[in-house]
């Protein structure tokens, strides 16, 4: 058993909870704010899955998405609330998967927070559209892929790991526990 494990590239685990959760987050979604953005339609178990953008993380881990009010998704939405978000950061690493409660809120002030000129491409009649909503999902859990190292020096292993036939893993991984 023990040559067994020898022989495996060590793996490394983090599991986080509470604010390291919250913060692990911001990071991995500051580097690659687009995700999978996936809902359950009807009672299918069946998930339905969109790219979004998220327009903001807050301090608590929750993410600001801003929608069309007639979109299938925020009708899905209405219907049940959970979501998963699935992010990629780069080919080896930042990689992110929630699990967490969407709301839908027609708050004003915070569109206008978010909003984005780019975002007129969706709503054509600018921040005051009266179709904008935001999405505000708060997640309860997930799971992370991450290196220890900045991306230079992950490379750098990856490099040397294949001249040297050798896995020198520098990644690290684990559960997120927001709340």
């Amino acid at each position: 058993m023990d040559s067994i494990n020898k022989q495996q590239p060590e793996q490394n685990y983090e599991d986080l909870q509470g604010s390291k959760a919250q913060k692990k987050i911001k990071e991995l979604i500051d580097k690659a704010p687009t995700c999978f953005f996936c809902t359950r339609k009807g009672n299918q178990k069946r998930m339905v899955t969109r790219p979004m953008s998220v327009q903001k993380v807050e301090q608590d881990g929750t993410l600001l998405f801003l929608s069309a009010n007639d979109s299938h998704k925020n009708q899905q939405l209405t219907n049940d609330p959970f979501v998963q978000l699935l992010f990629q950061g780069s080919d080896y690493t930042d990689f992110l998967e929630l699990h967490g409660t969407a709301s839908i809120s027609t708050d004003k002030q915070l569109i206008k927070e978010l909003w984005n000129p780019l975002l007129k491409t969706w709503f054509t009649e600018g921040v005051n559209d009266p179709r904008i909503t935001v999405i505000r999902v708060d997640p309860a859990s997930g799971y992370y892929w991450d290196n220890k190292h900045i991306q230079a020096v992950s490379f750098l292993k990856r490099v040397a790991g294949a001249v040297l036939g050798k896995t020198l893993d520098d990644s690290i991984e684990g559960k997120l526990e927001v709340s």
